[in-house]
């Protein structure tokens, strides 16, 4: 046995011991969330790389633009992980049940659900973006910038919408590498576009947003050969259940149970882009260099937070499947344990980010007076970004289960009783100022966490778990 095997078995065995997770259950879970951690962070660098970019070749005005059009982009990329997140249950179940038919035609209709939310998007953004990052800002410069960056972009929004039901699709039959591998691709080839507009032909914003673009279509035409049933490299990477055109005598009851697990998880992720602009425009009453600032926290949030891409679909994933067999005392032991890894895991890259603060911050911005603020928002991130791990765990196991309604009321309770109120109060009580904006990130992550948590432990995700499963029992 290698030495790195040997440190790995004695990992898991001092996690078994600890009450962490079983041995087995880890196991299965590592498998599958490793490449999708893995896939989080090639997702999350092409935007970290695209602020990087911007930042250091034009500075913190850019970088402002890019937060603002970034939250029009990740708006409508909620909606379409809501829809994935639909679509992971689903597949999850019927495949674990042994229903292949049932799970490729929730794979067709949740293509064209994606279609036919997509292209109003794409459209809206590509011709009205000016006045739309208008809206949240009232720096010239930052808003030429955000606009420029969100009209160029905007088509890669309908590449995006199907390459998370993709992605999610290969999840829920277990298989997270071949995305991890195309998505990593796909990232490589966005770092290597966007640094050869930007740098090479001198394109500014314009240069970073069309490496995107195109590195995410390039990510949807190698998905489709794969989701149509054909093997990559040595016969996989095949979908065992493949995108058909034909419909089938299920389509109607299979739209209804999509829109019944998909409506809340749309909503949820709606509410937590959308409290995003009231907060940008609160940051604004303070500057550019406050928006910047805001925006690279939030992005080192979102990058570190990658480990959730991992322990969340994992948890739908092996939670799905295990009720779809009708195990429920065992989808629960893996709900717990796999909230519980995330935990200690967090907790480790917390600490990671909070003792590298200030160099992290150097990556987007090189002058001092807005590295210190900027530094402020990175290690604010890191503590609130243990919650948002415990509650990506924790809301994916009731996502395996069908449950979404309740991570969606604890997301609006995070976002606009808790976390949009203490942004707000910056602005009337000088005492607090940006602070307020810092409590905020706190708030809107730890809100949330504590209402799932309780859910989870009612035990009625069970319950709701048999509306769609296609047989009960344990």
């Amino acid at each position: 046995m290698s030495r790195l095997r040997r440190a790995g078995s004695a990992l898991a065995r001092a996690l078994a011991s600890a009450g962490v997770i079983d041995e087995a259950r880890l196991r299965a879970t590592t498998d599958l969330a490793w490449p999708r951690i893995v896939t989080g962070f090639a997702i999350m660098s092409k935007r970290t790389v695209d602020l990087a970019l911007v930042g250091l070749i034009i500075g913190p005005t850019a970088v402002a633009g890019l937060t603002l059009a970034n939250a029009f982009w990740m708006l409508a990329k909620f909606l379409a992980i809501g829809l994935a997140g639909g679509t992971v249950a689903l597949v999850s179940q019927n495949y674990g049940g042994g229903e292949g038919d049932r799970a490729a035609a929730v794979i067709r209709l949740s293509v064209l659900i994606a279609v036919a939310l997509a292209v109003p998007a794409v459209a809206t953004y590509a011709f009205a973006a000016e006045p739309l990052v208008g809206l949240l800002g009232d720096d010239p410069d930052s808003v030429r910038h955000g606009a420029t960056y969100l009209a160029v972009v905007a088509p890669g929004l309908l590449f995006e919408f199907l390459n998370l039901v993709a992605s999610r699709t290969y999840a829920g039959i277990g298989d997270t590498v071949t995305p991890m591998v195309v998505r990593a691709g796909g990232a490589l080839a966005n770092i290597a576009l966007s640094a050869t507009f930007v740098l090479g032909f001198d394109m500014g914003v314009a240069g970073a947003a069309l490496g995107t673009a195109l590195a995410t279509g390039l990510v949807t035409v190698v998905f489709v050969w794969g989701m149509t049933g054909h093997s990559y490299l040595r016969g996989r990477g095949a979908s065992p259940v493949p995108l058909r055109l034909r419909g089938s005598e299920e389509d109607r009851e299979l739209l209804v149970q999509i829109g019944r697990v998909s409506a809340p998880l749309v909503a949820r992720r709606a509410a937590q882009g959308l409290v995003v602009f009231p907060l940008l425009a609160i940051a604004a009453t303070f500057g550019p260099v406050a928006v910047a600032a805001i925006g690279v926290g939030r992005q080192v949030r979102q990058l570190v937070g990658s480990f959730s891409w991992g322990f969340s679909i994992a948890a739908s994933t092996l939670v799905g499947q295990e009720l779809g067999r009708g195990g429920e005392t065992e989808a629960e032991a893996y709900g717990w344990g796999i909230a519980r890894l995330s935990l200690v895991v967090y907790v480790v890259a917390a600490a990671v980010v909070l003792a590298l603060a200030e160099p992290v911050a150097g990556v987007f911005v090189d002058d001092p007076a807005n590295l210190a603020l900027s530094a402020d928002f990175v290690r604010v991130a890191a503590v609130s970004v243990v919650a948002l791990g415990v509650d990506g765990s924790i809301t994916g196991a009731l996502r395996g289960a069908g449950d979404t309604r309740v991570p969606f009321l604890a997301t609006l309770a995070g976002a606009y009783l808790a976390a949009l109120p203490l942004a707000w109060a910056g602005t009337v009580v000088p005492a607090l100022g940006v602070a307020g904006l810092l409590l905020a990130l706190v708030a809107e992550t730890a809100v949330p966490m504590v209402v799932n948590l309780r859910r989870f432990r009612s035990n009625r995700w069970k319950a709701v778990s048999r509306e769609y499963r296609p047989s009960t029992g344990d």
